[in-house]
């Protein structure tokens, strides 16, 4: 799983975002909970206060992890490890992939290693970019191997986990994903941009997802258990 990483530091400052996606998965933070792709660990940040027991942040990439460990306040709770999840052994309560999957060629064996580290009753979460039509040189310069779906990220989930939500948001900034493909065709945004789409069209989207019923959106996000 390779990916720039620059991204990371980029998409950190779209606070209004993860506020956004956090709040609606973090009812599922507790107990023993895996982070993989943790990266610089802005995501892993947003769960502090959470009732969890422990939080492995797995990342393949040494200097990010390091990056995560300068960045997440030292706690007896937080673990980091270097590698991929094939290099975990236990099972958890929660496995999470926030932006993680689309760099993995074969999702669909990822998705069935995630399985078979939940505990009984535990809860699979990905949230992944939306749409093919709109992979953009962007995508390609980070890594990303595909975008997704509903019907193609519930595809790659193993029969036996039970689907709870699946969902898109975001649907204004899928004008902005639009745009980029259309006319602007960067492979890295500017931090102008994306203050100006966390600023202005997240939380117009807030308002409007559910409005659309979740039907339109540039993100996907998925929410399985185990039985």
């Amino acid at each position: 799983m390779k990916y720039i990483g620059e991204e990371l530091f980029l998409f950190q400052k779209a606070v209004r975002w993860k506020w956004y996606w956090s709040r609606i998965i973090k009812p599922y933070m507790h107990g023993d909970v895996l982070e993989v792709g943790a990266g610089i660990g802005a995501n892993t940040r947003l769960f502090l206060d959470t009732d969890f027991q422990r939080w492995v942040c797995l990342e393949p990439d040494p200097e990010l992890l390091r990056e995560a460990r300068a960045r997440v306040p030292s706690s007896r709770r937080h673990e980091f490890v270097a590698g991929t999840i094939s290099d975990i052994k236990e099972k958890f309560d929660v496995v999470f992939y926030i932006d993680v999957l689309e760099h993995i060629k074969d999702d669909s064996h990822e998705m069935q290693r995630a399985a078979e580290h939940l505990k009984p009753g535990g809860t699979l979460i990905v949230l992944v970019p939306a749409h093919q039509w709109l992979y953009s040189p962007f995508d390609k310069a980070v890594g990303h191997v595909r975008r997704y779906t509903k019907r193609t990220l519930r595809d790659t989930a193993p029969p036996s986990l039970r689907l709870e939500k699946l969902i898109y948001l975001d649907s204004v900034g899928l004008l902005a994903s639009i745009g980029n493909k259309l006319f602007l065709r960067q492979t890295m945004p500017t931090l102008a941009q994306i203050r100006a789409w966390d600023v202005l069209f997240v939380p117009i989207s807030k308002q409007i997802d559910p409005l659309l019923g979740h039907r339109v959106g540039k993100s996907v996000l998925g929410i399985w258990s185990a039985p």
